[in-house]
């Protein structure tokens, strides 16, 4: 089995009993992106972030996540959300489709550099001119705990950073290089440290980050 190959049947099983805690910052987001713009969820899970931005009053609002597990508590909470499972790496969306992409913690659920690379490749395509990304992640750790499990699997997934839960889920933490990298055809706006309580109740590095699409 692939890394990641796991993660969709994890997240269908945990569909319904999983809070999702890292922080969108909405007020950083509402200074780049207007109201009527067309906003794009990859990665949704329940819909918990495009809930949030319909309450703040943006309405041209679509997700996409590989968990029908996930999509179905979506539409269970909010009907009127647009949500789709797309599970082939593949944005279902012509190009150049939306004014901005949000990325809620979905690197964390990738280990490889080229699935992020080909997520992050995507994202662009469906991105208009000048468009915003919006991404929130975790970072590297230097507690015991998280050194532990960072050279534990080290080998075995060749990053460090990559380590199993024991509830069966694959998660990755960054460096904020790596991310910069990654995300290299976007001109930053900001890039925010941010300590995050994790779906489990710890504690975490993470940050925020915006930036524009190159033209």
């Amino acid at each position: 089995m692939k890394p990641g190959e796991q993660q969709e049947p994890y997240w269908d099983e945990v569909a319904e009993e999983k809070t999702f805690t890292t922080d969108f910052q909405i007020d950083a987001f509402k200074k780049q992106v207007a109201f009527e713009k067309k906003v794009l969820d990859v990665g949704c899970g329940y819909g918990r972030t495009l809930n949030e931005l319909q309450r703040e009053g943006y309405q041209d609002l679509s997700g996409v996540d590989f968990s029908q597990g996930m999509i179905n508590r979506g539409l269970k909470i909010n009907p009127l959300l647009n949500l789709i499972k797309n599970s082939n790496g593949i944005l279902p969306f012509e190009d150049a489709s939306f004014d901005a992409v949000i990325l809620v913690a979905v690197l964390t659920c990738i280990a490889l550099d080229q699935d992020q690379t080909r997520l992050i490749s995507e994202i662009q395509r469906v991105l208009k001119e000048n468009g915003i990304l919006y991404v929130n992640d975790f970072l590297l750790n230097t507690d015991n705990r998280n050194i532990e499990r960072y050279n534990q699997y080290k080998e075995k997934y060749e990053k460090y950073g990559v380590f199993e839960l024991a509830e069966g889920a694959l998660v990755r933490h960054h460096t904020k290089k790596d991310i910069l990298e990654k995300l290299k055809e976007f001109n930053t706006i900001t890039f925010e440290p941010i300590v995050y309580t994790t779906m489990n109740g710890n504690k975490s590095n993470g940050f925020y980050y915006l930036g524009k699409k190159k033209v």
